[in-house]
């Protein structure tokens, strides 16, 4: 039994949707319910009063690898990269006054840094064509080598000039025994001409495609 509205003896606005909806066949119940929802759905999604998204970036994975010297036919693992908590976010990191970390607040990677850069890693070395088989863990593969990095910076630093600086620690990890063969640090910087979010993003990848080279063919080298 549906109760009426108090006081005016009249019924509520839920109470006259649900009169309506039940007065009648019951597939008028659920045509009244869709057309609620699609109402719903609509103001949902009108944006009023709302901010623009922001625009999303990606980086770019390097495909010149002239440099390379010989190929291996081992199989290589990349685990996700580390980084401190500051850079494990999809927001893109700004340095100024040689400590204060902030972000560019009207753009954002479109991943997590760390997996963004493992996705990258991956596919440079595929990119290369100098190298047997090359995954992330999960994947299956007898692996030989794994590649292990951490992100040490990834950021634009404004001091007196806009640089855009990447540099990522990294080691090769025998994986039947798990003794270090090899660690190197890679560090490049590019010039950006200005703070902008377009201009950060550009510096940033061509920082980052400079370290991904000198990564992949280091351990080819290696391996």
């Amino acid at each position: 039994m549906l109760k009426m509205g108090q006081g005016t003896g009249l019924p509520n606005r839920t109470d006259r949707v649900n009169m309506i909806a039940w007065r009648g066949a019951p597939g008028r119940y659920v045509r009244v319910v869709a057309t609620a929802l699609s109402f719903a759905l609509l103001a949902g999604c009108s944006g009023f009063g709302q901010k623009a998204p922001a625009p999303i970036y990606d980086l770019d994975a390097p495909r010149d690898f002239s440099g390379a010297k010989g190929r291996t036919r081992a199989q290589l693992l990349i685990p996700m990269p580390k980084a401190v908590q500051a850079l494990d976010t999809n927001s893109i990191a700004v340095r100024s006054d040689g400590e204060v970390l902030t972000y560019l607040g009207t753009g954002q990677w479109s991943d997590r840094l760390p997996a963004l850069l493992q996705a990258r890693i991956v596919e440079a070395f595929e990119n290369s064509g100098r190298v047997r088989a090359i995954g992330r863990p999960g994947e299956g593969l007898l692996i030989n080598y794994q590649i292990a990095t951490t992100v040490r910076q990834f950021e634009l630093v404004v001091d007196g000039q806009s640089l855009a600086v990447v540099e990522i620690a990294a080691k090769i990890i025998d994986d039947r025994n798990g003794r270090v063969v090899a660690t190197r640090t890679f560090r490049a910087t590019a010039p950006t001409g200005g703070d902008t979010v377009g201009k950060a993003v550009k510096g940033l990848d061509r920082a980052s495609s400079k370290v991904l080279v000198d990564l992949v063919e280091w351990v080819i080298a290696k391996v």
